[in-house]
């Protein structure tokens, strides 16, 4: 073994213990291919570019010998046949593509939970905190991945426990957040709330959000939410508007479990997952969150670390 890959083998040991939801993924000695040879493209078809993005893609990838499975959607609007549904996408390739925006990567998440395969996200969106990867980005950034040079973070969850009937239904986990929101309704609402059922406060607010550290750039960060590190391992709570100036957000252990009893003199509130996801919430029910036993890979920015990442998405201050 060389001096060059002795140092390697030390610095991603290293770099493990201090960040074990990171993973490292490297190169060969000599720079040879870790071997992807297949990979699925997901793809909002309402995206104005997404058809030629993943005509593009699927061009540039096989003719350097990578099989390439569309998810069935996008398969349909390039004229490509072969596609196969999102579900079946994690188990026949080794690494996803998502083009679109965070929401189609959300989308995403949910299809390929309970399984190891990575998610690439491409941004054709606006904001795009997860879909890190800008487009012009996506060949330079493809072309480090199929070397085996570029970095994973393991990505919690959180599972949701319906009241009544309702938990008898499935329901997927969050990568972002769980929301319980008054909705149409003019009063607040109330949300007792208890915590490794030990009562915590009742919150009489507009809402309340329950988010990952991914989650934390999202709603929580409009709420007034702290942004938190995605590879650590946490639960925010964080009440929308609560009518109490003194209710801030906190940040909860990982396995804390919560349980949120709602009362309202309307007729029910809303709880939504990741925003695509809607349940109807009547007073006197009670729902449940937890962390998930199932986590997200995502695969990171081959050329911004995070912080960077923080900063142009929020336009922040920099050096000149």
């Amino acid at each position: 073994m060389d001096n060059k890959t002795g140092f390697m083998i030390v610095m991603i040991g290293i770099l493990r213990r201090e960040f074990p939801a990171v993973e490292i993924c490297g190169c060969a000695p000599g720079g040879m291919d870790m071997g992807l040879k297949k990979i699925g493209i997901i793809a909002n078809t309402d995206k104005k570019d997404a058809v030629e993005c993943t005509l593009e893609l699927r061009g540039w990838l096989m003719r350097r010998g990578v099989e390439v499975v569309l998810e069935e959607e996008i398969a349909r609007a390039t004229g490509m046949t072969g596609g196969i549904p999102g579900k079946d996408l994690p188990a026949a390739v080794e690494l996803i593509a998502v083009l679109g925006g965070d929401g189609t990567l959300l989308s995403a998440a949910r299809t390929v939970a309970g399984h190891e395969v990575p998610l690439m996200g491409i941004n054709l969106g606006g904001f795009g905190f997860m879909t890190v990867i800008n487009l012009n980005e996506m060949f330079p950034a493809m072309e480090e991945i199929l070397k085996g040079r570029f970095r994973t973070s393991k990505r919690m969850m959180l599972e949701i426990g319906l009241p009544g009937a309702q938990a008898e239904k499935p329901v997927p986990p969050a990568l972002n957040d769980v929301v319980i929101n008054r909705g149409n309704l003019s009063r607040m609402i109330h949300m007792e709330t208890f915590v490794d059922d030990r009562y915590l406060a009742t919150f009489k607010a507009d809402g309340l959000v329950l988010a990952t550290p991914t989650g934390s750039t999202a709603y929580s960060l409009s709420a007034g939410g702290p942004i938190v590190f995605p590879e650590l391992q946490s639960i925010i709570l964080n009440p929308i508007c609560p009518h109490t100036l003194t209710n801030r957000p906190m940040m909860l252990p990982p396995d804390a479990a919560i349980r949120v009893v709602l009362w309202t003199k309307e007729e029910c509130a809303t709880l939504t997952i990741d925003g695509q996801i809607s349940h109807v919430i009547r007073s006197g029910e009670a729902i449940e969150v937890r962390k998930s036993k199932t986590l997200i890979h995502l695969v990171d920015s081959p050329s911004r670390s995070y912080l960077e990442v923080v900063r142009t998405k929020l336009g922040w201050g920099g050096l000149h």
